[in-house]
């Protein structure tokens, strides 16, 4: 799978998280098409099929995210792992 460039992503969270602040969706049909638009580039640039699961690859991969962030596991699911269960 080809990965979008840090840069991009960073771009596409940032006009997703603006469009949503600015209630895009109750706004005009432009604001509306926008907003849709980019969450369909964020899909497609992290392979994803959801909105919220984009976002999450897409922070998950910006420079800055740890190897180890377990942030897309259940919780409790990092202290059974560390406890052996």
């Amino acid at each position: 799978m080809l990965m979008a460039h840090p840069a991009v992503l960073q771009d596409l969270i940032a006009q997703y998280e603006a469009l949503k602040l600015l209630g895009a969706e109750e706004s005009t049909r432009q604001a509306r098409q926008r907003l849709a638009d980019i969450s369909y580039t964020l899909c497609v640039a992290t392979g994803t099929k959801d909105v919220d699961m984009a976002l999450i690859a897409a922070r998950h991969r910006l420079s800055g995210a740890r190897p180890e962030d377990d942030s897309l596991l259940p919780a409790g699911a990092t202290a059974r792992s560390a406890s052996g269960v």
